[in-house]
């Protein structure tokens, strides 16, 4: 399945520091230009969404919806984060080739 594929790589990312989580930390890191990939569960609030997106835009960042907020979570070690942040490009890639069609 590429959900545990992406999950995996979640996984890995989080254990090696390359990810932050958080709606405030994430828009933080995104201002900081230090998010080469933003990650957005499906049952985010629009509200959120269109705010993530926004700045996303501004900053010319991905940003791609996927799964829910528990999942995502569990994956990262965390509760309840709606947004996750990938800090590294190389795992960037990685998550968005899995989320976008795998292989």
């Amino acid at each position: 399945l590429i959900e545990n594929k992406v999950y995996g790589l979640l996984g890995i990312s989080a254990k090696a520091g390359k990810i932050i989580s958080g709606t405030d930390v994430v828009l933080d890191g995104i201002s900081k230009e230090i998010v080469k990939l933003v990650i957005i569960a499906e049952d985010t609030s629009e509200k959120s969404k269109k705010n993530i997106k926004y700045f996303c835009e501004k900053q010319n960042i991905e940003m791609l919806v996927f799964g829910n907020i528990f999942n995502n979570s569990k994956a990262i070690g965390k509760q309840n984060r709606a947004v996750i942040g990938v800090k590294d490009l190389k795992l960037a890639e990685a998550i968005k080739k899995q989320i976008l069609g795998g292989e």
